[in-house]
């Protein structure tokens, strides 16, 4: 099977439930190219290599067509990625906030255990639409300071955004075209909550980002809205997949869900397990030769697209022992479940933390828990992969804490 055709299979929508046999294919081939000149990187070694090499950009303006993707700070590259990132990072973590998520922590058990409280009388429930999704969206809209009320209507701009991202540019003007104008919808919501922000400041992010000036400047309206938009997206979407994918897991192995739920502290090295195992984000679609590079015996063009498979890279056989087994104490645990480089996830911190509290508290409380449907019916995209529905059926709930 050539490299052309494992990549169409993992892109098509219905292999979305087991990619990972087609990973195993498409490792034979470490650096591929495809028929529209993107080259696909799929080993450990390679991705890892890549992700730190500056000769490879995050920036889509240096494609040899550039494209019109726009990301926030994440599809940039230093020094501009490094100053908008520390802006932002200046009022979400160390060493100048070093306490924001954690202070966050009492919060999101509160939501949870509200959450879970709400489906305490019904014998099923879908753990997307009743947990996994209103948890990370309740937090990061409380963090920024975006009106909860207001987070319908923004989750389904993140969705439609989603869907537009990628490998593959037969279609990429069409999916710029759609992407720009839903962003454009979602910044004028984002605008005015800026404008709003700076004549009545809070404690919250967005207020930070709008009023703060220090040596390193400060953020223009534009840049506080692009911010913002991937903030706001990339702080609920991935937590949504990282937790049920998690439970989808567990679900599916009840001695590990019987080993978490009597060893909590089990939770934490079962997350990076969940990370490496089945990763929300499966791939990195945005990156740029800037020069020829050399990999695996491959040389990648100047100017070529390149994909970065990290869901294939962190089940490398190569990379460590027994890769396609759930291991929750795995040691040695390096995997590529937040990236690396210079663009390791920013939300990492809180996206572990949410999944922590979510996952334990979801084995801890549910009584007998029993998949519905396996596999269950999964979101299409292939960058962010997680089920759409997780239905659960269940013989009631234990008191929360």
């Amino acid at each position: 099977m050539t490299s052309q055709n494992v990549l169409r299979q993992i892109l098509d929508p219905s292999g979305r439930a087991d990619p990972y046999p087609l990973f195993k294919e498409l490792r034979k081939t470490p650096v591929a190219r495809q028929e529209d000149g993107t080259y696909v990187v799929s080993t450990y070694r390679e991705i890892v290599a890549l992700l730190h090499d500056p000769r490879i950009s995050s920036d889509r303006r240096n494609l040899a067509t550039p494209s019109g993707l726009s990301l926030g700070f994440i599809g940039l590259d230093p020094p501009e990625h490094d100053r908008l990132r520390h802006l932002a990072m200046r009022h979400f973590g160390p060493p100048h906030s070093p306490r924001t998520v954690e202070n966050l922590r009492p919060d999101m058990l509160a939501i949870t255990t509200r959450l879970i409280d709400g489906i305490a009388g019904e014998p099923r429930a879908d753990l997307v639409d009743e947990v996994a999704y209103p948890l990370p969206v309740a937090v990061i809209c409380r963090l920024l300071g975006v009106p909860v009320e207001d987070e319908e209507r923004f989750h389904a701009w993140a969705d439609q955004i989603i869907e537009t991202l990628g490998p593959g540019e037969e279609d990429r003007a069409e999916r710029d075209r759609a992407r720009q104008a839903v962003q454009a919808e979602l910044g004028g919501f984002l605008a005015g909550l800026a404008d709003d922000r700076r004549r009545h400041p809070g404690d919250d992010m967005l207020s930070g980002l709008v009023t703060y000036h220090g040596p390193e400047g400060s953020m223009t309206p534009e840049e506080v809205v692009s911010t913002a938009v991937l903030l706001l997206i990339a702080g609920h979407e991935t937590t949504i997949n990282l937790i049920a994918n998690g439970m989808l897991t567990f679900l599916r192995h009840p001695d590990l869900l019987a080993r978490v739920r009597s060893d909590p502290g089990l939770i934490v090295p079962a997350v990076e397990e969940l990370l490496r195992f089945e990763p929300p984000v499966q791939m990195l679609s945005q990156r740029v030769a800037l020069d020829d590079i050399t990999v695996a015996g491959t040389t990648i063009p100047a100017g070529s697209p390149v994909v970065l498979v990290l869901a294939a890279g962190s089940r490398d056989p190569d990379h460590l022992p027994d890769p396609d087994t759930f291991i929750p104490d795995r040691p040695g645990n390096e995997h590529l479940g937040f990236g690396g480089g210079v663009h390791y996830c920013f939300g990492a911190p809180l996206a572990r933390l949410e999944a922590q509290i979510a996952l334990t508290e979801l084995t801890r409380r549910l009584r007998n828990p029993r998949l519905v449907t396996d596999p269950p019916p999964y979101r299409p995209s292939p960058v962010l992969r997680g089920p759409r529905h997780l239905l659960v059926d269940y013989d009631g709930v234990e008191p929360g804490r």
